[in-house]
């Protein structure tokens, strides 16, 4: 009903007290000046500005506009403000969530490409699985998520509709057969799924205990599994102690190491497939679209390293 342009005329008037010098100061003709105020009246239902002679004074009614233009205009002014510098990558926010290997070896070195590049950009971050950061991305409780999702399967294993959802491939992530170094495989080349029967287990998340329990499915037999945890750490511990062997993706392994423990490539092959996801709306938000650009950029970086070395090990 009252637009920012007529509160802007309000104002003009009733500090430089005529038609004529309120038209200079916004850069209007006199006449634009004339209409605007009419359109105003009749919007309103009420006369806002008494002529007398060359001069207008303000009726009650165009006081109170006149009194309320300035911190209306100033709130718009700043508003404006505001989204120019989201716009223009000189501020905003992301709020990230990965799941934990990515968040020690992807993330950081987005972030700190984000920060390098668009210092006003604000990014918080927390860890998920993959169920827990789609749901929250569903949510509207986080603006970009990466997840994985294993060969064979889909990324939301029938727990979220992901029609909404907008996915950037990242890398493709090979999982690798953990053993003890005294185990009677662990000089391997390559070790056989279905020659694993016999052994004990330790798995996972719960994503990464169903992809173990498809690959021994597939292999012909059910895995013994004595333990279970999220936390690799641990898992490596339990194999160089010799109480199992794991199933581990490679990203893991980039920053969980132990000298006791042999990671082996394994047949069939398994890889899981990293992405960043997050909505079409949300993929528009120049700080968003820039974190995901700096996902991709760490992911081709971590991928090259990985054939260099693979290629050296060659």
């Amino acid at each position: 009903m009252i637009d920012a342009a007529g509160l802007r005329v309000m104002r003009a008037i009733a500090d430089e007290g005529s038609f004529t010098a309120a038209a200079l100061s916004l850069g209007y003709s006199q006449p634009a000046i004339s209409q605007m105020v009419r359109r105003l009246e009749t919007r309103t239902g009420t006369t806002l500005v008494e002529r007398i002679g060359r001069s207008v004074r303000l009726t009650e009614a165009g006081q109170v506009l006149a009194r309320h233009a300035g911190p209306v205009l100033s709130a718009l002014d700043a508003a404006e403000e505001e989204v120019a510098s989201i716009a223009g990558l000189r501020s905003g926010r992301v709020r990230l969530m990965a799941f934990p290997s990515a968040s020690a070896t992807l993330v950081p070195k987005a972030l700190a490409k984000v920060k390098a590049e668009h210092p006003g950009v604000s990014i918080t971050f927390s860890e998920g699985e993959p169920r827990e950061s789609l749901a929250a991305l569903r949510a509207g409780e986080c603006d970009l998520a990466v997840a994985f999702v294993y060969e064979g399967t889909d990324l939301g294993r029938g727990e979220e509709d992901l029609d909404a959802f907008v996915t950037t491939p990242l890398l493709d992530d090979e999982v690798l057969l953990a053993v003890p170094n005294t185990h009677a495989l662990a000089h391997s080349k390559n070790v056989d799924m279905a020659a694993l029967k016999d052994e004990t287990w330790i798995a996972g998340c719960p994503r990464c205990r169903g992809h173990l329990l498809q690959l021994a499915s597939t292999a012909g037999y059910v895995p013994d599994i004595a333990y279970e945890t999220e936390d690799y750490v641990a898992v490596m511990g339990l194999i160089a102690e010799g109480l199992g062997v794991a199933v581990i993706p490679d990203l893991i392994l980039k920053t969980v190491h132990h000298e006791d423990v042999a990671a082996l490539p394994m047949t069939p092959a398994s890889r899981r497939h990293i992405v960043a996801v997050t909505t079409p709306d949300l993929q528009r938000v120049p700080a968003v679209k820039a974190t995901l650009d700096a996902l991709v950029e760490s992911a081709r970086s971590t991928s090259a390293k990985t054939r260099t070395k693979a290629a050296a090990a060659r």
